[in-house]
């Protein structure tokens, strides 16, 4: 019995002692870590951005945000100008009003001055007013001819010219629900090319209704707008007076928390009465907004149709995009002959560089039948 209990006794000796060890044990590594971690404090340092990420900062603010004093301008002064740059100043005369000057040259020679205002928020936040004033000198506009069957090597140029002074404004009688009206003095002057010159002044008046539901016009990954527009070109001299309707409809369909997402819309134009309407008002379909793959101003007449899709992935969420897209559309005489026969089409590859509401620069590489042509852009696709 006493041996029994000298063997118990060693047993519980010898536990204590295990257990004292792992303890001892623990708290040695708990020591080390400590000591580790206050080491690596003492040798932190605020992050210093380095001289290519600064620049790149300074240029992104530039463009995506709303500066005042002089910024980068880019856009386009009018479609097939070409890669355009330009400079602009703007000024804020109250807490969400601006005014803004922009001036734009484009490689081909374009040229585009723009005094602009707006002033937003009003009604409660409701309402927004704007107006503009621009002059514009295109000097080599592409013309084709009128109709789907115009032929490419029958391009011929010619320069116009327009002044235009604008005022509008925009209201949101719910959170989607989007109405818009404006009044513009339009004069327009094309010279330099036999049988197409012509000096006309219009009274242009729009209005709008829609909804819209897009997080912001520049740039979206999810919404839509679907929207009809009212256009009336009133001659003053009565004698290229005309009306037209546009519908546009746009959807953006967000997959995996929009890492990806398919877009997709269709867009029609119509003249309301076969009046005559000068062939550079013309609806058309050919450019870097419509079927990409094409000249600017490639097919005109009296209707159009276009639909495109989009299949977008999102490598850096901050300010690139990349897209694979599909344009397909016609121009008709008769507004019955809008359908799904006889479409020009194309497919192509794109980058977009934005921000959370904008796109200053979109390139992309489009083939259709014709070939393969290169849009840089100023704004979003569609």
């Amino acid at each position: 019995m006493s041996a029994r209990i000298a063997r118990l006794l060693a047993l519980c000796l010898l536990a204590s002692g295990v257990s004292g060890v792992s303890a001892s044990a623990q708290d040695t590594r708990a020591g080390v870590i400590a000591q580790q971690q206050a080491e690596k404090a003492t040798r932190l340092r605020p992050y210093v951005p380095g001289a290519a990420e600064r620049l790149l900062t300074k240029v992104t603010r530039g463009l995506l945000e709303t500066p005042t004093g002089f910024y980068p301008a880019m856009g386009s002064v009018y479609s097939g100008g070409g890669f355009t740059l330009g400079v602009g100043y703007r000024r804020f005369y109250g807490e969400r009003s601006t005014w803004d000057a922009t001036w734009l040259y484009s490689i081909r020679g374009y040229k585009l001055a723009q005094l602009a205002t707006q002033s937003s928020g009003h009604a409660r936040g409701h309402v927004d007013f704007f107006a503009r004033t621009l002059w514009r000198d295109a000097t080599t506009v592409s013309f084709y001819g009128v109709g789907p069957d115009s032929l490419l090597e029958n391009r011929g140029t010619f320069r116009l010219r327009e002044g235009t002074a604008l005022f509008g404004t925009r209201a949101r009688a719910a959170k989607w629900a989007v109405l818009s009206g404006a009044v513009s003095l339009e004069d327009y002057t094309t010279t330099d090319a036999p049988g197409l010159e012509s000096d006309v002044t219009y009274t242009h008046s729009t209005g709008s209704a829609g909804i819209d539901w897009r997080p912001a016009a520049g740039y979206a990954r999810r919404g839509g707008l679907y929207e009809v527009q009212y256009h009336k070109y009133a001659d003053r001299d009565d004698t290229y007076s005309f009306d037209r309707v546009d519908v546009d409809l746009i959807q953006h369909v967000p997959i995996l928390r929009e890492n990806w997402v398919l877009s997709f819309r269709g867009r029609m134009q119509t003249t309301l009465e076969d009046g005559n309407v000068p062939f550079f008002l013309l609806p058309s379909l050919g450019s870097g907004s419509t079927l990409r793959a094409y000249n600017s101003w490639r097919f005109r007449d009296l209707h159009s149709e276009l639909f495109s899709a989009e299949f977008r992935w999102i490598p850096n969420r901050l300010g690139f995009d990349m897209a694979i897209f599909y344009d397909t559309g016609k121009v008709a005489h008769e507004r019955g002959d809008l359908n799904l026969h006889d479409l020009s089409d194309n497919i192509g590859v794109g980058a977009r560089f934005h921000g959370p509401g904008a796109t200053p620069l979109r390139i992309e590489v489009g083939r259709g039948a014709e070939g393969i042509h290169i849009v840089f852009s100023g704004g979003p696709a569609f």
